[in-house]
């Protein structure tokens, strides 16, 4: 990625800034239980639900906050229901711009909208449009707050790791700070350092995929605009400022309009302000007043590692798998991946879990980061027809898309993101066929109401026994965990999301709020079977 306007690590917010540490004066190189590298989103996230967890956490940054620029911006419902988890997401809600509703065009005619929550039912919108630098600091922020209830979380800027080596039980880190060079050593290392990831790099592990030829101009730009608060999509616009276009309202008065710019470009001219401008003014209109507030060149690219996980050291984020911004599915897979590993890194770290659990982790994720990758694949060859006839059957499908509901499945501006169900992992159990498909072992649960609020916040951070119209105990002690009941009475919410065509279910819930497992009545002795296969003891 190119950016100017302002410089790549000007900082919008100074979240951590550099102090010396004890550690760099000791003779021999301090260990801690779990170091992450890297203080974006998922860097912030993991060092956040580990230390909720009680595990003691490190999180190294070479920089001391949150860049400038919009970057990550379309942040979805499930990212938001692990950050309200997290103790983060009301401020998200707060600061960010809410929607559900987006629309396609061609040339200069609207071809269909869509609604990506189109029941109702749910605590959180289907995304939230809001600035990268702003997440990072709502993360940062709750941090704070879990650091005052005793969370045991430590954040050092300015602590740029220039070597890693991989023992059988550890890792040695050698850090560079502005005090100069020290060790460290972490019985786990968590990589989250961005998609060009120096960490990976050191350990010479691949990163294979596809680069698609074909650039994109983001131009953040402010101004006041009565457009609604909804994503829209051109394919070849009349504007002809570049072969597709899209707009999404941010917070501040700030809008992300995208342009395509085709393979062979010259990434400096295109980011004179001056041609820039002059993109923006045909989509806008000359007399329409806005300032540059943030413009960046990016190519397309969807790779993953082969393996997140590598003994003592664990991938996650953009460092582990990368993909097409046209769907919102980095920053929000990234933070599937926290939701993913913190719970099984806690359990191993405390003896519940061995140590095979945390290649749950890698199969699981993987699994995932495939899916994104065949999504984006797909959204990318719909977007950027590479040949007349990919083209010319494109723009078909668009016309058919005007008038015919069907064509629409087909038309592909990003499928947005989702999250994801992992069929087939080995940590599933029974499932009950006549129960939804959508709370399938495997599956996220959806939200729903509930007595007294939300069923997703009754779920709490360890693994839930739910039962609708069924009889089970209070609590049930099995492999070293203590697994809480929460009860409830059918809806026809819960009825529709979790009982089918039921007229009971029991439900093993994860800590990370997916289904172990599911019946229509409880059994102590297949519970407890499907909790140890949920731990990695089955």
């Amino acid at each position: 990625m190119t950016e100017r306007l302002p410089e790549r690590y000007a900082l919008a917010f100074r979240l951590y800034p550099y102090q010396r540490s004890p550690d760099q004066d000791a003779a021999t190189p301090i260990r801690h239980r779990v170091i992450v590298v890297g203080g974006g989103p998922v860097g912030l996230a993991m060092a956040l639900d580990l230390g909720r967890r009680g595990v003691p956490v490190l999180l190294l940054d070479d920089h001391e906050g949150a860049g400038l620029g919009s970057r990550a911006l379309c942040f979805a419902k499930r990212t938001l229901e692990i950050c309200d988890r997290l103790g983060a997401a009301g401020p998200m809600l707060e600061k960010g711009v809410q929607w559900n509703v987006g629309k396609v065009f061609h040339d200069d005619r609207l071809l269909y909208e869509f609604n990506l929550l189109p029941e109702g039912g749910h605590a959180f919108p289907a995304f939230v449009n809001l600035q990268q630098p702003w997440f990072e600091k709502f993360l940062h922020d709750a941090i704070l707050a879990a650091q005052a209830e005793g969370a045991p979380i430590e954040l050092r800027g300015r602590n740029r790791v220039d070597a890693v080596s991989l023992a059988d039980d550890h890792v040695t880190l050698d850090i560079l700070t502005p005090d100069g060079p020290y060790q460290l050593q972490a019985d786990w290392l968590i990589v989250c350092d961005g998609a060009r990831s120096p960490l990976r790099g050191m350990l010479g592990l691949s990163f294979d995929g596809r680069v698609f030829e074909d650039n994109f101009l983001i131009a953040d730009v402010k101004m006041k605009a009565d457009f609604p608060t909804e994503r829209w999509f051109w394919f070849e616009p009349h504007f002809k400022s570049g072969d597709s276009a899209l707009l999404h309202k941010q917070p501040d008065d700030i809008w992300r309009i995208d342009f395509q710019l085709g393979w062979n470009i010259d990434r400096a001219k295109e980011l004179e302000p001056a041609r820039i401008r002059a993109r923006v003014d045909a989509m806008l209109g000359p007399d329409v007043e806005y300032e540059l507030d943030w413009c960046s060149i990016y190519t397309f690219q969807c790779r993953r590692m082969e393996r997140f996980r590598h003994g003592r050291v664990l991938f996650a984020g953009d460092s582990a798998h990368q993909v097409s911004p046209f769907g919102a599915r980095g920053a929000n897979s990234g933070i599937q991946d926290v939701d993913n590993l913190a719970w099984k890194l806690a359990l191993v770290l405390d003896g519940t879990a061995p140590e095979t659990l945390l290649d749950s982790y890698d199969a699981e994720r993987v699994f995932g980061a495939d899916e994104n990758i065949l999504n984006s694949t797909r959204a990318t060859d719909f977007i950027t027809p590479k040949t007349p006839v990919s083209k010319l059957f494109r723009n078909a499908v668009l016309t058919l898309a005007e008038h015919l509901p069907f064509a629409r499945t087909v038309v592909n501006s990003g499928r947005l993101s989702v999250p994801c169900t992992y069929d087939g992992s080995a940590l599933n159990g029974p499932d009950l066929p006549a129960m939804p498909a959508r709370t399938r072992p495997g599956s996220p649960c959806p939200d729903a109401p509930v007595a007294d609020g939300w069923l997703l916040n009754r779920l709490g951070r360890g693994f839930t026994l739910m039962t609708i119209d069924a009889d089970a105990p209070d609590s049930l002690d099995a492999h070293g965990l203590t697994v809480a009941r929460l009860a409830l009475t059918a809806t026809p919410e819960l009825t529709a999301r979790y009982l089918g065509e039921a007229r009971s279910a029991v439900y093993l819930i994860r800590p990370d709020q997916h289904v172990a497992a599911r019946w229509d009545r409880f059994d102590e002795s297949a519970v407890t079977a499907a909790l140890a296969r949920a731990i990695g003891k089955g």
